[in-house]
């Protein structure tokens, strides 16, 4: 029997697939990005296509220490963005709390032999030695997957950084901390350019922080920010250098019946995205996904229930500090159908057009390869059902935070914990 020992470094704290869908990429609580790679279809196995195999790990953050603040500086990995790929070689931005890294990921099967100054172990030559020039050929070796640091974004916020988002003209990306938003050239390190400061003059007149924000996919100038007062601004950067005036300011008002203590906590923001197609963005808040429409700011266009049956324990949430779980959203690659997580390993899908929904379960008991997921219902008092859960029998500790879906196919990658579930249509 196998003990697996599960230390706070394995907890996967973000998921991303890059543009193809080839590559999916996580990062973790201690610092480490691991990238999976497709396998090919093979002539001899049509059947193993889709899956997914390590395909490079490296550290990206190390732990540091602030000396100034006396902090320590977690490694975790907050996010991870691809950027489109130019040529052979992959390139990922992996941000901490502080420190935005730019990787480069490449292949090498072929190395140089035959050097005229050192010898083949590497040893420089005695030069009287070397009568005659060689001419270096290229001999074919083992893969190697090498992954490199290019660029190194520091030192440019004072609080933790939440998000960051690559820029339709691919020059450009943006860093988000609690108060502030900064603009980057990815040629240059030693500078970045403050877009938003909600900063008062007087910390004690703090009222919201900034919880996400995303650059518009097709548009370069626009952006959207949303806030823990639960509100999402829509920013134009050819309006102005600093866009604290917002162009568009989306906020839906509060159904008074619905007041209570911890109205306010719940309707923080965790999550914002724009869809594929640029016209809608998707929020994320503690019981509900809505998706809103760029065209009117006064309410959402669609409201979907992600866990209504908590609304009567938010007390208990409260005392244990779950009520702050960050979940996060997601589109599919024709924005017809939105994903996003939930607690007991439960994940939830919502069809936008035949207005279905369904909750999956990611644990190992079900995720046996080529097993059916079978829908969970949740059941709130009164009699339950043989294949019911009781809504107190929810494990709490076990959250689906972060969630992925592949571009253009039904494949989705789910992190429970320290598992990473690939989940995808079953093929006719």
């Amino acid at each position: 029997h196998l003990t697996v020992i599960l230390t706070a470094s394995d907890i996967i704290s973000t998921v991303e697939f890059n543009h193809t869908g080839e590559l999916l990429a996580t990062g973790d609580k201690g610092g480490r990005v691991v990238i999976f790679q497709r396998e090919q279809e093979s002539k001899n196995q049509p059947h193993r296509r889709g899956e997914y195999n390590v395909y490079s790990t490296f550290q990206s953050h190390e732990p540091e220490f602030d000396y100034l603040k006396s902090l320590e500086i977690e490694e975790k990995i907050n996010k991870i963005r691809w950027l489109p790929q130019q040529n052979a070689a992959y390139f990922l931005l992996s941000t901490n709390d502080k420190t935005v890294k730019l990787w480069k990921v490449s292949e090498r099967d072929k190395r140089p032999e035959g050097y005229n100054l050192k010898d083949e172990d590497g040893r420089l030559r005695d030069p009287s030695m070397i009568t005659m020039l060689r001419v270096p050929v290229l001999r074919p070796m083992d893969l190697m997957v090498e992954a490199t640091p290019r660029r190194v974004f520091a030192n440019a916020h004072t609080y933790h950084i939440n998000s960051i988002s690559v820029n339709s003209d691919y020059e450009t990306y943006m860093s988000a901390d609690d108060l502030r938003i900064n603009l980057w050239n990815f040629e240059i390190t030693n500078q970045s350019f403050n877009i938003v400061d909600i900063k008062p003059a007087n910390m004690e007149e703090l009222t919201e922080v900034i919880t996400a924000a995303e650059f518009h996919p097709h548009h370069c100038n626009t952006f959207v920010y949303s806030s823990s007062k639960g509100t999402i601004r829509l920013c134009d950067m050819r309006a102005s250098a600093l866009c604290d005036r917002h162009s568009k300011f989306f906020e839906e008002p509060e159904d008074p019946s619905n007041r209570s203590f911890f109205s306010e906590i719940i309707s923080s923001i965790s999550d914002v995205k724009f869809s594929h197609s640029g016209r809608y963005i998707m929020t994320r808040d503690y019981l509900t996904v809505k998706v809103w429409d760029l065209n009117m700011e006064n309410r959402p266009i669609e409201t979907y229930q992600v866990h209504d049956y908590l609304r009567s324990k938010l007390c208990s949430l409260y005392e244990n500090d779950c009520i702050f779980d960050k979940f996060e959203c997601v589109w599919n690659g024709s924005d017809s159908v939105i994903m996003t997580g939930s607690y007991n390993n439960f994940f939830r899908m919502f069809d936008r057009n035949t207005k279905r929904d369904v909750t999956l379960e990611a644990s190992r008991e079900n995720s046996k390869p080529r097993a059916i997921l079978k829908p969970r219902k949740v059941c709130v008092g009164g009699k339950r059902r043989k294949d019911e859960i009781s809504v107190d029998s929810l494990d709490f500790s076990k959250k689906i935070l972060h969630t992925a879906w592949h571009p253009s196919e039904n494949i989705i990658a789910v992190a429970a914990t320290n598992n990473l579930y690939i989940f995808q249509d079953k093929v006719n």
